[in-house]
Formats: structure tokens, sequence, C-alpha cells
């Protein structure tokens, strides 16, 4: 464990006493939704973890401490800061060196989470192979391939390219489950049509997955897919319509990099009329409601 880890009490005190934790991203805050919204969002997903009677831990990296668990005042700090920087495995030394604001994306998130000794981290949808860009892979693939920590999810997210993800994740040993569906989730759709070999119906199932995975010592992550909401779903084909217009301008203004991924979500948010930010926040809340049924199906 890094002799910068920060806890916040009450997770310290739940992760001693043998109590489910739910690890949570930061960058959903400082990059994935304008203020005050996204403070709002973030304080929505833990009160969706507490609800199902687990304990939230958020985790960012705060003038250069790796803090597990933010307070109300540091999740709205990190709501209005300047400057944070969106932290992979690779970002961490730098931040943590210059004493900066990070806020951890999902391989941070893991990372972070395995040594805090949390098995459940929650998310949005991982990322994954660029399309058109199939040398261009995501950290948050070779993190799931060496740090076992489980990440609930509504599959990749929908810009990139599933099938080129999915074959990426089966190389790197990465069980994927379907919860409670055949098929890998789109992310705003709940249908992708790439079939899934692994199907579970209950957080207990998948309990006993994780508990055979650590077992037979795995280091690999376990992926579990969870389709969003009936309600909420922004159906395939108009997503793909959005996601295609929005591929051609980040083209055409010569986007590469790590502003790929940021200027697509964006761009698809403001073409979709924020359709695209309403499935996205349903789909928080229902992963982080599921991560912390498994969480507790673990402990008990």
């Amino acid at each position: 464990m890094p002799l910068q880890l920060n806890f916040q009490p009450e997770v310290k005190s739940a992760l001693e006493q043998g109590r489910a934790v739910v690890a949570l991203e930061s960058t959903v805050i400082t990059h994935g939704l304008p203020s005050p919204e996204n403070v709002e969002v973030a304080r929505a997903i833990e009160a969706a973890v507490r609800e199902q009677g687990a304990v939230p831990a958020t985790i960012a990296i705060l003038g250069g401490e790796i803090t597990v668990g933010l307070t109300p005042e540091q999740l709205l700090y990190l709501g209005s800061a300047k400057n944070v920087r969106k932290c992979s495995r690779r970002d961490f030394s730098g931040v943590v060196a210059r004493r900066e604001d990070g806020a951890t994306t999902v391989a941070g998130t893991m990372m972070v989470a395995h040594w805090a000794g949390i098995r459940i981290f929650a998310t949005g949808g991982i990322g994954g192979v660029h399309r058109g860009q199939p040398f261009d892979e995501s950290a948050d693939l070779l993190e799931l391939g060496r740090t076992p920590v489980a990440v609930v999810c509504a599959g990749a997210k929908a810009i990139l390219d599933l099938p080129l993800t999915l074959e990426v994740l089966e190389t790197q040993g990465v069980p994927v489950i379907g919860y409670q569906t055949d098929e890998f989730p789109a992310f705003y759709s709940r249908s992708s049509g790439l079939p899934l070999e692994l199907r579970v119906e209950t957080p207990q199932e998948i309990a006993a997955i994780i508990k055979a995975h650590d077992q037979l010592g795995l280091n690999a992550g376990t992926l579990i897919a969870q389709p969003i909401p009936a309600e909420a779903e922004w159906p395939a084909a108009e997503a793909q319509e959005v996601i295609e217009e929005a591929l051609q301008d980040a083209a055409a203004r010569h986007i590469t990099g790590k502003a790929v991924t940021p200027y697509l979500l964006q761009r698809v948010s403001d073409l979709s009329g924020a359709r695209s930010k309403t499935a996205n926040i349903a789909l928080l809340l229902n992963n982080a409601r599921l991560a912390a049924q498994i969480a507790l199906a673990l402990t008990g």
C-alpha cells in the first residue's frame, strides 16, 4: 500500500470491520458533467450505494494525497476545482510528486481500490479500442488485465469499437459477465448484438464467481456488464447517427490522443440535446446499486 494513501474515516472503519465498500471514480465529477450538476450526480451515486447498505468510497488525489472516500466538502471542492489532472496509472507519480489534484479514471480507480482492499468498483462505461484506430487502446483494458478488482459498468463507451474492445478483454484474460443479459451492453443502449458467454441473474451468483476467481489466484479484473434501465435507454440506431456525426467532427478538427474521448462525449451530448447525459446518469445510478448488492453478497 502506498504511503500516500489517505482513508476517509467511515471507509477505513468499514474496511477494518469487513463491511461492504464500493469504489467510485472521480473523473465523472471533473470531466464528465458540468458544475453544479457534477456534484449533485456524485452525491446521488454515493446515496445509491448507501441505500443498498454499502459504504461509498469515491477516489481522487487531493493536493498530492491519494484519497479513498471523499467528505462532502471535498466533493464540492473537486466539483469546482480548476486544472484537475485526469489520472490513469501513468499519471499518478507526477501528480503525487507535484502535490496536484487528480481525478481517477477507471484504470486509476481500479489501482487505488486494489491498494485499499476494495473489491468492487462501479462506473458508467469503461474505455476501449477507438473506432478506426485499432492500436489506440484505453489503459482501462490493460488495467483490467492485471488488477483483481470487479468493475460494474454498462459496457464500454458507445463511441468506441465494441467488438475490438471485447477481443482485447479476451486477450487480457478478463471474464465478462452479463448481468441479466446475453449481450454486451452498448452503454446508452441495452443491446449491441455482441453475444456474451457468461450470464448471471443475481448478485449472489456474481459474488460466487468473484470468489472463485480469487481462489484460483487469477490476477485479472472481472467485468460485470449491466444494461442501462429500459426506461432510460437511448435507442441504438438514434445513438449511432449522433456518434457518427461526432466522429466526423473530431476528424475534421484533427483531435487526437487524450482529447478524443472527452471531445466525443461532449459533442454527443450537444448533438443529442442532452439525451446522452440523461442516459449516462441513469446507468451510473443503476451500476452503483448493483455494485453495492455484489459487495454485500461478498461480505455476507
